[in-house]
């Protein structure tokens, strides 16, 4: 049987979520969901800082993020944090907050927020064409 550990806003505080498994195939059962959501939010709130803060991307990401890290900080009970994110397993939580941290990092790169390098086609929106 393999327990999930769950840290409170402090880290002492252990509470068990006693699941063999999460009943979705190939995803494992999170060993530690809280500590691991603290890991890639504070991750992904790292990152957002090398977007201009007026980019859509940052503000929007950051305003979830944070609101996500709150919840993560003041409630202990896995299944109670699971329920009040509202997306689905807490483990399907990560696999987003990983998959963000990706794409904040690929935003970077791209820089979405510059001007266009050349002016789009007059018609690019109008269909049909």
């Amino acid at each position: 049987m393999r327990r999930a550990v769950v840290g409170g806003a402090s880290g002492a505080a252990m509470a068990g979520a006693l699941r063999k498994t999460t009943g979705l195939v190939g995803l494992a059962v999170a060993e530690n969901p809280h500590e691991r959501l603290r890991i890639l939010y504070t991750k992904i709130l790292g990152v957002l800082q090398n977007i201009p803060k007026d980019a859509a991307y940052r503000k929007y990401t950051e305003q979830i993020v944070n609101q996500r890290y709150n919840l993560v900080q003041t409630e202990t009970d896995v299944q109670k944090l699971q329920d009040k994110l509202n997306s689905g397993h807490i483990e399907e939580v990560i696999v987003q907050a990983e998959n963000e941290l990706s794409l904040a990092r690929k935003m970077i790169q791209w820089k979405p927020w510059e001007p266009l390098v050349e002016e789009p086609p007059s018609d690019q929106w109008r269909w049909p064409i």
